[in-house]
């Protein structure tokens, strides 16, 4: 399917990918997946053998786009599955350009909602449930709205792509339970312990996870009625301040203390063989 929105809110899928690859995944092949799965299974496996606490998120990223594919590959799941493969892709890359960003050293380059993420995960100032929240956060509420407008808010035919959209909270709720304890198995054991301040139950999580979706969704619709320069200005303005402000409500929510990060870091050193 052929990309409908701007132009500017479509990132460069040349670090990542082939020319092959961005060929079928800007075609909408449900087979660029797997192209991109075996780019996020290369950056988790080196953060979770470290216990990196970044891990966090990245396993949070590859195990819900295991389970888009199983989705995808319904039949009738999605109305229109070549558009959601090619918002895969390019979702993928919003994070894979911060993450390479933050490495590289080009902080300024990196979204605010991502510097607090992975400020927390270098100073280890966050528990695990915080660290996978902030950067669904950072994902979700930050770089979501631009993919929504860069591939177009309507179809062809002039439907909405909202139903599309509120299918993915329907593959999300399948991954959430499993995800929450594979977290907790091999990382932190708080995660899923309601008992602890810094645990949580699947249907809050997945709640959480929708509302910000949602959330997602409306900025992009603002953003794509900008139609001045000013306007679009106020849109991004209130996309980067959204993210931002409820990164750092979850930081503050889920701060804790160095001994509680080395013996989170312990635990991982033993259970995440």
């Amino acid at each position: 399917p052929a990309l409908t929105g701007p132009a500017s809110y479509h990132p460069d899928l040349t670090p990542w990918y082939t020319a092959d690859e961005i060929s079928r995944c800007r075609g909408g092949s449900y087979d660029c997946v797997q192209d991109t799965l075996r780019i996020m299974e290369s950056r988790f496996d080196p953060l979770a053998a470290s216990c990196d606490h970044r891990a966090l998120f990245a396993l949070a990223y590859l195990r819900t786009t295991e389970e888009y594919e199983r989705a995808a590959a319904e039949p009738g799941f999605f109305r229109d599955p070549a558009l959601v493969n090619v918002e895969d892709v390019f979702f993928a890359a919003y994070y894979f350009k911060a993450y390479d960003d933050w490495a590289a050293g080009r902080t300024a380059a990196v979204p605010a909602a991502w510097r607090i993420a992975f400020t927390a995960a270098e100073n280890r100032s966050v528990s695990g449930l915080g660290d996978l929240l902030l950067g669904m956060n950072a994902h979700i509420t930050r770089d979501l709205p631009y993919v929504l407008v860069g591939l177009g808010l309507v179809g062809p035919d002039g439907q909405s792509r909202h139903a599309d959209h509120l299918k993915v909270n329907v593959f999300l709720d399948r991954v959430i339970a499993p995800l929450l304890d594979e977290a907790a198995a091999r990382f932190d054991p708080t995660i899923n312990n309601v008992e602890s301040p810094y645990g949580i139950t699947y249907d809050a999580f997945m709640a959480l996870i929708a509302t910000w979706r949602e959330i997602a969704w409306t900025n992009a619709v603002l953003l794509a009625a900008a139609n001045t320069p000013l306007l679009r200005t106020v849109a991004q303005n209130t996309i980067e301040l959204t993210s931002a402000t409820l990164a750092t409500t979850v930081r503050a929510t889920f701060l804790y203390t160095p001994r509680l990060a080395d013996t989170r870091d312990q635990y991982c050193a033993t259970h995440n063989a």
